[in-house]
């Protein structure tokens, strides 16, 4: 594999569960990731981007995997004439995936395997020797996780939970079977996800795979590896203004020192296995790899990421540990890198990508001069070693900011900080948002609030003892004027967002410096009003929160349906009026 070049180049991210076809059974599956090539080619993008595939716990959360390996097998398709009785009951078209129907392609993959006999055996071991890494402790953690009546391993009885050498023989040589077919099953998935990769690059499209930097407490890889994991830990994410109480994960944190103890196999294990999919691959929260926001396992669920540290704490290693971790994964793999580096970023963080040539995200809503201008950057301005976006699979889709969310503050956020002052959220609350645009948990601000000064005079505070409020105002008071005027937009603004409008914000990221510009699949449709409704119901994930909607929400539109539809050829001048093409 020879790594492709950094050169300019637009995608789409979208979710593999969420799309559909006339041969769907459920949920959208590899078949249905030829169509959204077909479509790249037609639209002019070259790069699709997807949602970690990897196999997934009960929650079926992309980022919570039961593997870093093994791929999630309700993405196999199914043939027609084989499932045509489960058609009625999973219907290509429902609004949300009903992961029950899981457990019916399993059924049926079954079946398949079992009339199967020793066919593709040869094949199958070599598959097995090439990824003993990790294959045989997958294929025994499913069949004991079975055996377990679906508990989590910590829950197993001793000598399984602590990996007693005889017992795990044992089991084996009695569960034979099941152990096979899981070998089995991911060998299918291979060849599938590996198909489409050639189907792909045939017709100049790229894969841009998404790498989780952490694993669900309950996978095969925290049993096979325990050492590696700070299991009295949480990971998550530290407050800010878009999440007042910070997030927790639930997944461990690494000992990174253990992993290197083993030369950081693990690492290169996983790049080596991805690589056979994807061109390009998304490193996950990647200042993870510098430091990550960890919370003690005890603590109480409803504090989120309160009361949690960084680890290391000791601010004066990040940068030699990020930056041995990255030179690492560049060396184990011809894919490209493209970091995730949103939220609270360290200096040392950002320096290092930029030094190593990796892009990070520059994502529209929060491209900005922070600290001076308080506004928006113009094109020019942002990094072009990024991938520029309107969105992320994390928050809502860009009609919806606009709508709810540009020139709010987070009103939980607001509340905690008028607390530590002393100050009176109630007294002071209607003297400075306004209740008739303030929903979803955001607080608009009043346009008769218009300047620190006068803020400070309400909040009845020295701006010095209220300098953090008086930040959060600058950076988000009449957010929306100051995007229209770096749009160029003339006329009364609109509280809704109109398709020209949201035209104008997408040629804006296409226009910028950054190497690679990838939109959100719902707000390239959004050009063409195919979502119907209020667009904040229209969301991927709600992060920090538990709901059968994360995850599962399914596009409107089919793909072959997309593939007639008008709006590909606006998309596509898009993309070839910013050089893209």
């Amino acid at each position: 594999m020879t790594k492709p070049p950094l050169k300019r180049r637009a995608g789409v991210l979208i979710a593999l569960f969420a799309v559909h076809s006339k041969n769907s059974l459920g949920i959208g599956d590899f078949s249905d990731l030829k169509l959204i090539t077909d479509w790249c080619k037609e639209t002019g993008n070259s790069i699709i981007q997807l949602l970690p595939l990897n196999e997934v716990g009960q929650l079926f959360c992309p980022y919570d995997s039961v593997s870093s390996f093994a791929i999630e097998p309700a993405y196999l398709p199914i043939a027609p004439a084989t499932a045509k009785d489960l058609r009625k009951s999973y219907p290509a078209d429902s609004l949300f995936v009903n992961y029950q129907i899981k457990k019916e392609k399993l059924r049926l993959l079954k079946a398949e395997f079992n009339s199967l006999g020793s066919r593709n055996a040869q094949e199958i071991n070599v598959f097995l020797s090439v990824n003993s890494y990790w294959l045989p402790d997958f294929a025994l953690y499913k069949a004991l996780k079975e055996h377990h009546d679906g508990k989590a391993w910590f829950d197993w009885e001793e000598k399984f939970k602590l990996r007693d050498k005889q017992a795990l023989c044992d089991f084996s040589a009695d569960f034979d079977a099941k152990i096979r077919f899981e070998i089995w099953l991911q060998w299918k998935l291979f060849r599938q996800l590996k198909d489409v990769r050639e189907y792909a690059a045939k017709k100049g499209i790229l894969l841009k795979g998404d790498l989780p930097i952490l694993v669900s407490r309950d996978s095969a890889d925290v049993w096979q590896h325990q050492e590696y994991f700070k299991l009295g830990f949480a990971a998550g994410a530290p407050p800010d203004m878009y999440c007042a109480k910070g997030q927790r994960w639930g997944m461990p944190t690494y000992s990174w020192d253990k992993i290197k103890a083993d030369g950081y196999c693990y690492i290169k294990e996983k790049l080596k296995y991805a690589q056979n999919f994807y061109d390009i691959i998304r490193l996950d929260h990647a200042v993870g790899l510098f430091r990550i926001w960890s919370i003690p396992y005890n603590e109480p669920l409803e504090n989120q990421g309160l009361n949690g540290f960084f680890d290391p704490q000791d601010e004066s290693i990040w940068r030699a540990q990020g930056r041995e971790l990255l030179q690492i994964m560049q060396g184990s793999t011809d894919m490209v890198l493209c970091a995730e580096d949103l939220g609270v970023i360290p200096q040392s963080c950002t320096d290092t990508l930029a030094e190593m040539g990796i892009p990070g995200n520059d994502v529209q809503r929060w491209v900005k001069d922070w600290r001076v201008r308080h506004d928006f950057l113009p094109p020019g301005e942002y990094r072009e070693l990024s991938v520029a976006t309107l969105s992320t699979h994390d928050t809502t889709n860009w009609k919806a900011w606009w709508q709810y969310e540009a020139g709010t503050i987070d009103e939980d956020l607001f509340i905690r900080k008028c607390n530590s002052k002393g100050i009176d959220f109630l007294e002071v609350k209607e003297k400075l948002f306004d209740p008739s645009r303030s929903c979803h948990g955001r607080l608009r601000w009043l346009d008769s609030v218009d300047s620190a000064d006068k803020l400070a005079a309400i909040l009845g505070r020295k701006k010095e003892e209220v300098a953090d409020l008086l930040d959060l105002y600058l950076n988000s008071f009449q957010e929306k004027e100051k995007l229209c005027n770096l749009l160029g937009c003339a006329g009364a603004m609109n509280e809704v967002a109109s398709p020209e409008l949201l035209s104008r914000a997408i040629k804006l990221t296409m226009d910028s410096r950054s190497v690679f510009c990838i939109q959100s699949i719902r707000d390239l449709l959004s050009l063409a009003d195919i979502f119907k409704g209020d667009p904040y119901q229209f969301r991927v994930n709600v992060p920090g929160t538990i709901s059968e909607k994360n995850w599962s929400m399914r596009l409107p539109i089919s793909f072959e349906d997309l593939l007639r539809h008008k709006i590909n050829k606006q998309i596509r001048k898009m993309i070839e009026d910013s050089g893209r093409l």
